[in-house]
């Protein structure tokens, strides 16, 4: 309920919606009743009484159709000048007998309320006209049956249809059910991976390290962390890195292979934003652009790739020649380079094996942005000769199964899986384990600023960046800490 609950809210909506409608739209209807008394001529004694009780008893509910007849209508409508038949006018007129008793109710129902009643009336005058002729068996003898007007029909100026109160309730309850119905079977048939919960499903040994909300803004912008570090979407890339950490803290992986189930899924957008907020922590980090069939990272980086990974395994260049830097981090990036025919081969390859094993050397982390595991095998190749592998989940793009075959896939060949990102997570979905908290920081303008220096007495590669503390108007100065 707490997945669907806009689907009960919407349909509830739509059939309290058609329910009005019906309300407005369907013709008022007025009535006008009226009531006999059916009792025996007969009845000077007890026993005669309780017989002529028990004779009127079962005549009334023969009555009940004799109402509706052509012998009883036909002179109505000739009175009223009604046009049609007899059957048109018999589907407005309803007659019932309470139980237990020689009474009729009759009732009348037409759109004018003034035409229910003068219905009414004929037929309180014409039917026991009718029941004494029926009942008279020759024309010298009176009828044994009395049929006796018991309640006059009056003019009810209040519609008896439509009912909107009574329509919206049955309505609600209606939309209700409906929507509760239609969100089980929603919830049934919908196989996608949208919550953390449906990761959880899959398997009890995924881990999830990350929930990544959405961002419709991130083809234009994938560099959110450099566009935009304050944001709520920033704050779970960090998230991801802290998580990242103490995955298998006593191997502690450095080479990890980033990839998907599927393409689509943000895992290029979700690398480099990794490897950004990794630098960030002073940690030296080498992004590869391990897709060599559809590379994109050099395109969200704004690199040129003449050169790359490639030229590297085919000993057409040196490892040191093709790495880039990026900005002022300690952040290199190595690209794909021209593509090759054999991809699955070369990713696997001895070249392969040693470059990692270099970069290794010289960097705290490498992560490799590799192609989605469905398509092709080169991922689960890469996992191989790496310390792990993360696969990011595009939430509400790929199915259960497709999740399944992925992960049996890093399984086939021994690979070990750190964990789980959840990515493009609604903002606000509290079921998929990310709470959108903004802290809502920005740089103050309003106040001046100096410049704290890097502590001499820490050695060059320990020195922090120099940053700008903010002074208050009382000139508390701010005491920043640097390792």
């Amino acid at each position: 309920m707490r997945k669907r609950w806009k689907t009960v809210v919407v349909t509830t909506l739509v059939v309290l919606l058609l329910a009005q409608a019906y309300s407005l739209l369907t013709p008022k209807q007025y009535s006008s009743s009226l009531q006999f008394f059916v009792s025996t001529s007969d009845s000077s004694n007890a026993a005669q009484l309780a017989s002529g009780s028990t004779f009127s008893q079962a005549r009334v509910t023969s009555y009940t159709q004799l109402v509706n007849a052509p012998v009883v209508l036909n002179p109505v409508m000739k009175q009223l000048h009604i046009a049609g038949t007899a059957s048109d006018l018999a589907g407005k007129v309803t007659a019932t007998v309470p139980p237990n008793t020689v009474l009729i109710d009759v009732t009348v129902t037409d759109r004018s309320p003034h035409q229910a009643q003068q219905i009414a009336a004929a037929i309180g005058e014409q039917f026991p006209k009718t029941a004494q002729n029926l009942e008279r068996v020759s024309a010298d003898k009176a009828s044994p049956v009395k049929v006796t007007v018991t309640k006059n029909a009056v003019i009810n100026r209040s519609p008896v249809s439509p009912k909107p109160t009574r329509n919206l309730a049955l309505g609600l309850i209606l939309g209700l059910l409906l929507g509760f119905g239609l969100a089980v079977l929603r919830h049934t048939l919908d196989s996608k991976v949208r919550t953390k919960e449906d990761i959880e499903e899959l398997s009890e040994d995924l881990t999830m390290i990350g929930a990544i909300p959405f961002d419709g803004d991130a083809p234009k912008h994938p560099l959110l962390v450099q566009t935009d570090p304050h944001s709520s979407r920033a704050e779970a890339f960090r998230s991801l890195r802290t998580n990242l950490r103490f995955v298998d803290a006593a191997n502690h992986p450095r080479t990890i292979v980033m990839t998907s189930s599927l393409a689509g899924e943000g895992k290029t957008t979700t690398t480099a934003n990794l490897a950004l907020v990794m630098a960030d922590t002073g940690a030296s980090v080498c992004l590869i652009e391990g897709d060599l069939r559809r590379p994109r990272l050099l395109e969200y980086l704004g690199m040129e790739g003449g050169v790359g990974l490639t030229d590297v395994l085919i000993d057409q260049a040196e490892l040191a020649d093709v790495l880039q830097p990026f900005g002022k981090r300690k952040l290199a990036v190595l690209g794909a380079g021209a593509l090759p025919p054999n991809p699955s081969e070369l990713v696997s390859s001895s070249a392969m094996r040693a470059t990692l094993d270099k970069l290794r050397d010289s960097f705290d982390y490498v992560l490799i942005d590799a192609p989605p595991l469905l398509p092709v095998t080169d991922a689960a190749l890469l996992s191989t000769i790496a310390d792990g592998a993360v696969l990011v989940v595009g939430s509400g793009l790929v199915t259960r199964d497709q999740v399944t075959t992925a992960l049996e896939s890093l399984e086939a060949v021994d690979a070990q899986l750190l964990g789980v990102t959840l990515n493009r997570v609604p903002r606000g979905n509290r079921v998929a384990g990310y709470y959108d908290y903004s802290y809502g920081y920005s740089t103050r303008t309003d106040v001046p600023t100096r410049t704290v220096p890097a502590n001499p007495g820490l050695a060059e590669s320990e020195q922090a960046a120099p940053a700008e503390v903010a002074v208050g108007e009382r000139g508390r100065h701010a005491r920043l800490r640097t390792r």
